[in-house]
């Protein structure tokens, strides 16, 4: 089987994570948004979310004043969105959510440009990883903003991860839930073995308790996404920031995992970028 045939189902875990959405995780999502933009509020900001998911920062935009078009390639990511909207800004017409795909030149070129282009931790599921980001970047209106994330790049470790990930989606659905249990505890039993050994105890419990600082996600769902998300694909930072400086964008803010697994964290400009 190719990588179209064992794409995990992001919707499916973007549902159950809608059962813990609380209004702390939402405004998380909204003071991270705004620190990586360097921006007070996202008003009368077009703004466009690929593939978005849970539809969570889709929300966290159009609650800052944000114009927004989310769209997924998954149809059930695309319900979890329409499920936001519903829940929060039912019958709003500043919020639009279709499906589609950021590979989809004739769909994206029928959209238009954005003040804000975002696309968090999508564009390495496409199976084409670099056609992506230039389709995405394509999309900024002149001096708009590109934010993106993409999978580090940690040599061996993220080859043995990809085969890791098309084990997990080549497996029937009971195998593949052991599959998850076994991983995630593996996780979880390193990251206290850690934590003990530098004397920190107290990270195994923020481990868990703190991680809705992040974005106002769910280490839980995160862990099933990490480890189900295929296709797959990394880069360096240096290796985006070239990409994008090549096709006429400045890097304007970039939080980098390090060596360590996770996604690097990308803000361009084109044309110098407007104040927001």
């Amino acid at each position: 089987m190719d990588s179209v045939d064992l794409r995990f189902q992001f919707g499916r875990n973007w549902k159950r994570f809608l059962t813990v959405l609380s209004d702390d995780r939402i405004q998380r999502a909204e003071d991270s948004l705004l620190e990586m933009l360097g921006a007070r509020t996202l008003s009368e900001q077009r703004f466009l979310d690929i593939g978005c998911g849970s539809g969570l920062s889709s929300l966290a935009a159009r609650r800052l004043g944000a114009d927004v078009y989310s769209f997924d390639y998954d149809i059930e990511s695309v319900e979890c969105a329409k499920e936001l909207k519903h829940r929060f800004f039912p019958e709003d017409r500043r919020w639009r959510i279709a499906n589609g795909s950021v590979l989809d030149e004739d769909f994206m070129a029928a959209l238009g440009t954005f003040d804000v282009v975002y696309s968090w931790g999508v564009l390495h599921h496409t199976g084409a990883m670099w056609k992506a980001i230039d389709s995405a970047s394509r999309a900024v209106a002149e001096r708009g903003h590109l934010f993106i994330a993409i999978y580090n790049d940690q040599g061996w470790k993220s080859v043995w991860w990809t085969h890791a990930k098309r084990i997990y989606n080549s497996l029937p659905p009971v195998p593949r839930k052991a599959y998850l249990l076994t991983f995630g505890l593996a996780f979880e039993i390193a990251a206290v073995a850690v934590a003990l050994a530098r004397l920190k105890p107290q990270r195994i419990v923020e481990r868990w308790t703190n991680y809705q600082g992040i974005r106002g996600m769910s280490r839980w769902h995160d862990i099933i996404d990490w480890i189900g998300g295929y296709p797959f694909e990394v880069a360096t930072p240096d290796a985006i920031v070239r990409f994008c400086q090549i096709r006429g964008f400045e890097v304007t803010n970039v939080k980098s995992v390090g060596g360590r697994m996770g996604c690097n964290e990308f803000v361009f400009a084109r044309g110098g970028g407007a104040q927001m």
